[in-house]
């Protein structure tokens, strides 16, 4: 019998993945994180890490399985919590589901798994692995989700071969509401509950309340840019080089004050991500603001009116070379290759068509469609049909 270590979260995905293990004859071990003590940032009651480890324990004693909590708080400050914000300090916006992955779930996690004698680790993550060879090695292959409304492989895009090679995902071949089917006939005591919120482990916070902890309010300027302000206007450029070409379509414009008039104040351009419309608390317009580009040196906010304001869309972006990740190591694209994918910027976005272009110093990604709102910081995971294979920071 090969044991399995199932990252109880209290939640209903979790629950029927160590189920379903139970079933297919492993032997399931519950292990539940503490990854977080502050509960000042919390919005009230909303994901208080006590009722979580709690409805684990029910669910492991339902089950008829060993159970217990690991404190990781430690290291969760240190790899998500501190990055956090010296992300955020730098204007720049991180996705901390996606580090959680890489940091604590398939690293620090699963060293404690298998330091408990697992052969793999479980989570409920809505996302399947197979496995195929290659030049006679076995390869591991992340796929989306058999639910393509909660597919969760954009999550785990920046996992390794060797942390795959020690995974299960369980529920990957199911839907939400088959999952809950399955709690309410087991009468697990998660079947009916809310997916939490906000983030990994935290549960719901007040990002600026979140962020105040360390970066301090500071009062600046919201200037509003014109949808028909000069700098939108296309000029050609005569013989640039391809890379140059790329490197045009994906640097972000640069705004001063003098190009817009101000409509506002805000108390932190670190606060604010672009693409944000919410908390800016400017009225007077039939139409909604939304932010457009932020400066954190002059602590100044762009702002510009309607989702199709020139100034959210951008036909391409660069990933850093050290920030380039293969999932699919086998596929590395070398100095001056190009591959056709299919690649989203964000969690939930329909997948969008885009080429990759592997340079010396990093990668370009130009997609075919202008997209809306490209944020540094966050991550750009690309797909040939439903596999995920390889992921970077939006520099």
């Amino acid at each position: 019998m090969k044991r399995v270590v199932v990252g109880l979260s209290g939640g209903v995905d979790s629950s029927v993945a160590a189920y379903l293990l139970q079933q297919q004859g492993y032997e399931v071990i519950g292990l539940f994180m503490k990854n977080w003590h502050d509960d000042s940032v919390t919005i009230s009651n909303d994901c208080p890490w006590l009722e979580d480890s709690n409805d684990a324990l029910l669910v492991a004693e339902k089950l008829g399985i060993p159970f217990q909590t690991v404190d990781l708080s430690e290291e969760y400050k240190e790899k998500i919590v501190d990055y956090m914000f010296n992300e955020y300090e730098k204007g720049r916006t991180p996705n901390p589901d996606v580090l959680c992955n890489r940091e604590i779930k398939f690293d620090v996690f699963m060293k404690i798994a298998l330091s408990l004698g697992a052969d793999y680790v479980a989570t409920g993550h809505y996302c399947k692995k197979s496995e195929i060879e290659v030049n006679g090695e076995t390869v591991y292959q992340l796929l989306a989700g058999a639910d393509n409304n909660k597919d969760q492989s954009y999550f785990l895009c920046q996992l390794s071969q060797e942390q795959l090679s020690k995974s299960l995902f369980p529920i990957g071949e199911l839907t939400k509401p088959e999952v809950r089917e399955i709690a309410a006939e087991m009468e697990l005591v998660t079947a009916e509950k809310k997916d939490s919120q906000g983030l990994c482990f935290i549960g719901k916070v007040r990002l600026p309340e979140f962020l105040q902890q360390k970066l301090q309010p500071k009062e600046g300027s919201i200037i509003q840019i014109d949808k028909d302000d000069a700098v939108y206007a296309k000029k050609e450029q005569e013989g640039l080089s391809p890379e140059e070409e790329l490197a045009l379509a994906s640097n972000k414009i640069v705004y001063t004050p003098d190009m817009g008039k101000v409509v506002g104040k805000h108390q932190g351009a670190h606060y604010f991500t672009i693409g944000q419309r919410k908390g800016l608390n400017v009225g007077g317009n039939k139409d909604p603001l939304f932010i457009i580009a932020t400066n954190v040196e002059t602590n100044t906010i762009y702002t510009g009116l309607s989702s199709q304001h020139p100034g959210l869309f951008r036909k391409g972006l660069f990933i850093e070379k050290s920030e380039v990740h293969w999932v699919r190591t086998d596929m590395t694209l070398e100095n001056g290759e190009e591959m056709e994918v299919m690649a989203r910027i964000r969690y939930r976005q329909p997948l969008q068509a885009a080429t990759l272009h592997q340079f010396e110093n990093g990668m370009y990604v130009s997609f075919r469609e202008p997209q809306s709102a490209i944020t540094e910081g966050q991550f750009v995971a690309w797909y040939i049909e439903d596999e995920l294979v390889g992921s970077g920071v939006i520099s």
